[in-house]
């Protein structure tokens, strides 16, 4: 007869021992760690082992809810009897060792009664885990407001709590050979697509690593292309940004101890898709998405075009600006991508200072330290005012992007093409557009590519990408990304306007 809520194992037996047997065991397993707390009973004439690490264990639990029922009277106890008598749930039945300790370093206690076939372990972990607070990288005007956290069950909970439908599917991974790291594969069963969710399994599982530290790691072992400098996963700490990307048809990945979910597959321009736009009327909302594309351009291009047009292209620059930009730069010894570099790498050093520094005393180094340096710069003939003024408006027109990655991302784009455009003008700055191009045209995402919906060509998902259309022509989900159901609602429920009284 199979006993009730017990899972039992299938390698190398343990059990049963001696109780002296199973404690020297026990304290080697756990290399005679301080804080592992054996406690041995003599209860009804035998002897009932209780072992736990006391540092990860909830104190309260442990007495209430095992020792005090374990301790009462003079009953003679079996394996089933304690499993009937306890108030817990989720008991495990083990028999071998590793597989005790795996279970004591997250948080469970065991206990053993001597001469049975089995000891039992339940897990009360004591976890540290700090409350749900707001993102401090994605920080939204409208819209839900709360972040995830640290713990994996917190997040699940928050996801659970925004998709309370029984068609969303959480799949248990461990990750790591010697620190072992629960991971959960998060889809809509009925809708995500399932060669995306099998691709995204096999990655997962196939990965032999040490540990994981956080999911940000994680997308570097497990992504397409690891030598490309652009992210082709999507990391976000808002659970609205994760459950709505969950709704359109793609997959998710939480990670244990990490405040960060992973989306696939992704596309470039995903980067510049915030949740806020969907809580925005659809025209404003597509001309800030409209916006943040041309920040990108002006971004990438603005200081590159300024440094080739002042080297070699004068011609394009109108007689009366090119007054202005003689008078200004008629005190700078240096060339113009020599200028520029330093005032880019002076920017750099600015914005990683600040966001080292505590928050009070980053922003006032981030404002003082840009007015004065670049005011001394130009009162010692180092630079010209223009270019600050061209820095900085690309500096800004950078963090425009909702996401972190990309826009550190083009940053980095940024030195290269000002030094092309200093050693071969408009023609550096092509090929160096062009070398970007094939390359991304040949990065994927989850086996996707990368440039979706441009290449390959995907008209009708323009609507879902580069602009917002109103909601009753928003009818289908995107195309690109092949989800098991198209359909988001009827088209004719979606214009049927009722009055308050029907």
């Amino acid at each position: 007869m199979k006993k009730r809520g017990m899972r039992r194992s299938n390698s190398k037996e343990l059990l049963p021992s001696s109780i002296e047997n199973l404690k020297t065991k026990l304290q080697e397993a756990m290399h005679n760690n301080p804080d592992f707390q054996i406690r041995d009973f003599e209860i009804g004439g035998q002897r009932v082992l209780v072992f736990y690490i006391s540092i990860i264990v909830k104190k309260q639990q442990l007495n209430d809810n095992i020792l005090a029922p374990l301790l009462k009277g003079d009953k003679q106890w079996t394996t089933q009897k304690l499993i009937n008598a306890l108030p817990l749930g989720n008991n495990v039945a083990q028999t071998k060792l590793n597989e005790v300790v795996d279970a004591l370093v997250q948080g469970s206690v065991g206990i053993y009664i001597e001469k049975e076939s089995e000891l039992i372990t339940y897990p009360i972990p004591d976890q540290e885990k700090r409350s749900v607070d707001k993102s401090d990288k994605e920080s939204t005007v409208l819209g839900p407001q709360d972040a995830f956290t640290e713990s994996l069950t917190t997040n699940l909970n928050m996801i659970r709590w925004r998709m309370n439908t029984g068609d969303l599917v959480t799949e248990k991974l461990l990750i790591g050979e010697r620190v072992p790291t629960e991971i959960r594969l998060v889809y809509l069963k009925n809708l995500a697509n399932k060669e995306d969710v099998q691709t995204m399994r096999q990655r997962l599982q196939d990965l032999v690593v040490d540990r994981i530290e956080d999911a940000t790691p994680l997308t570097y072992y497990i992504e397409d292309s690891s030598t490309s400098i652009f992210p082709q996963f999507y990391q976000t700490e808002l659970p609205s940004r994760f459950s709505y990307s969950l709704s359109m048809g793609r997959v998710g990945v939480l990670v244990d101890k990490s405040p960060t979910g992973i989306i696939a597959p992704t596309s470039l321009f995903s980067f510049f898709e915030s949740t806020e736009d969907v809580f925005m009327r659809w025209n404003v909302g597509s001309f800030i998405r409209i916006l943040r594309f041309f920040a990108l351009i002006i971004s990438a291009m603005l200081t590159p075009a300024y440094v080739a047009a002042l080297t070699f292209h004068y011609e394009v620059i109108p007689t009366p600006l090119l007054t202005t930009l003689g008078a200004s730069r008629a005190a700078v010894p240096f060339p113009p991508v020599f200028e520029a570099l330093l005032l880019e790498l002076l920017i750099e050093l600015l914005r990683e200072a600040g966001a080292r520094l505590p928050t009070k005393v980053g922003q006032t180094i981030g404002i003082v330290g840009g007015i004065v340096i670049g005011q001394a710069a130009v009162a010692a003939g180092l630079t010209s005012n223009i270019l600050i003024i061209v820095v900085a408006i690309s500096a800004l027109a950078s963090f425009t992007a909702p996401s972190y990655l990309i826009g550190s991302t083009i940053r980095v784009i940024r030195f290269p093409l000002i030094i092309l455009s200093g050693f071969l003008g408009l023609i550096g700055i092509m090929a160096s557009i062009c070398f970007l191009i094939i390359h991304l045209l040949k990065v994927t995402s989850l086996g996707r590519p990368y440039l979706l919906p441009i290449y390959p060509f995907v008209g009708k998902d323009f609507s879902k990408t580069f602009y917002r259309l109103p909601y009753y022509f928003n009818l289908k989900r995107s195309f690109s990304y092949k989800p098991q159901d198209m359909i988001r609602y009827p088209k004719k429920k979606a214009r049927k306007m009722k009055d308050i009284d029907d």
